[in-house]
């Protein structure tokens, strides 16, 4: 029980990787506020975990619902240890026809959101005196630049964030890590044409897509004393396509 004790506040938890981290995270004994900005979807999915996980609307590009959700890791499990930002959208648009508002939408959340949440998160770990772990989740796309321009570019954004924070944190006990996935076998993948895949797959050596709990086996690693020496690191978990 790699987790026990702790509070951990998970965005994006409705589905994917965020719903498998919660699970991670509980069957490591923490409890999780998870948060999703589609509460019905997040209320069916994490209904399995029963009082061990308290679910939660909110909009992460949001400063007011991120500090609304985080309020609560506070008030219903008297405090907050980990967090993981990994709320994030994408798109298929092109460079010179992507309009304001989507890029706008994508760096909103996938980078202001994180921003946000480890601001708001930081405050709290630091009052509850524990120290703790901020994960954020990244994408190979921000090393490779294969991916809408402002995919790749908010994620790479948040590989910067952190290497930020972690050396302003570090003194208050807090470490900050990334995680970095390949492409994984995520609901935001499911649209993505066969040959697209196919031409996708050619690029990781292991040959396939990331499974959802290879991600939060590390998401679990980066969250517990098992890495209690790592801060500022990017963790790439993408089947050998690049190297950090």
């Amino acid at each position: 029980m790699k987790l026990q004790n702790k509070v951990a506040f998970v965005t994006g938890a409705g589905q994917g990787m965020g719903l498998a981290i919660v699970r991670g995270f509980v069957a490591e004994g923490a409890r999780v506020v998870a948060a999703d900005i589609n509460l019905e979807t997040l209320q069916q999915a994490v209904a399995e975990f029963g009082d061990k996980v308290l679910a939660i609307a909110c909009n992460v590009g949001d400063s007011a619902s991120v500090a609304n959700a985080i309020g609560q890791a506070e008030s219903v499990f008297g405090g907050l240890h980990i967090v993981v930002n990994n709320a994030g959208v994408g798109g298929l648009d092109s460079f010179l026809e992507t309009p304001d508002e989507s890029w706008q939408r994508v760096i909103g959340v996938n980078l202001t959101g994180t921003f946000f949440c480890a601001r708001e998160g930081a405050k709290l770990i630091i009052k509850t005196g524990q120290g703790g772990s901020i994960i954020n989740l990244s994408s190979t796309s921000a090393l490779s630049g294969e991916g809408p321009n402002h995919y790749c570019a908010s994620k790479a954004g948040v590989m910067g964030l952190t290497r930020g924070i972690a050396r302003e944190l570090a003194s208050q006990g807090i470490r900050v890590n990334t995680l970095v996935p390949g492409p994984t076998n995520t609901p935001m993948m499911a649209g993505i044409p066969d040959q697209m895949m196919a031409d996708l797959l050619k690029n990781v050596p292991l040959g396939r897509l990331c499974e959802t709990d290879e991600i939060a086996r590390v998401a679990v690693f980066l969250a517990c004393e098992d890495s209690s020496f790592m801060t500022g690191q990017n963790i790439a978990v993408n089947g050998g396509m690049s190297f950090i």
